[in-house]
């Protein structure tokens, strides 16, 4: 069973830099898509980025500049935070999408950035 398990979650202060990483467990397989989403207390679950398995980034405007999302290795991908901002508090999940278009969700990290 796959399961992609993120970490690095926790508590950093407004204008900080942070680290996520999202590592995919279970049966190893190559990964068309990964990415991060995020989801804000009373709001929508929304995307935060994302990273193709030949190298294309996308990225939601709130974020462009400021995170950036690296593959380590074939099945872990990180999202490095910098200048993080209130607004950036939120539930953040990774997402992966494997050859044949089967979607696998994490069960999310929490971010809290504090003034």
């Amino acid at each position: 069973q796959v399961q992609l398990v993120e970490s690095g979650g926790g508590l950093v202060q407004a204008g900080g830099s942070h680290t996520l990483s999202c590592a995919a467990s279970g049966i190893m397989f190559r990964w068309d898509i990964m990415g991060w989403y995020r989801q804000a207390p009373g709001k929508q679950r929304e995307l935060v980025a994302t990273l193709t398995r030949d190298g294309r980034t996308n990225y939601d405007n709130s974020v462009k500049g400021r995170f950036t999302i690296a593959r380590d290795t074939q099945t872990t991908v990180d999202l490095h935070m910098n200048s993080l901002k209130l607004e950036d508090t939120a539930v953040y999940y990774c997402y992966g999408v494997k050859a044949g278009g089967a979607e696998y969700w994490g069960k999310g990290t929490l971010v809290t950035v504090s003034s």
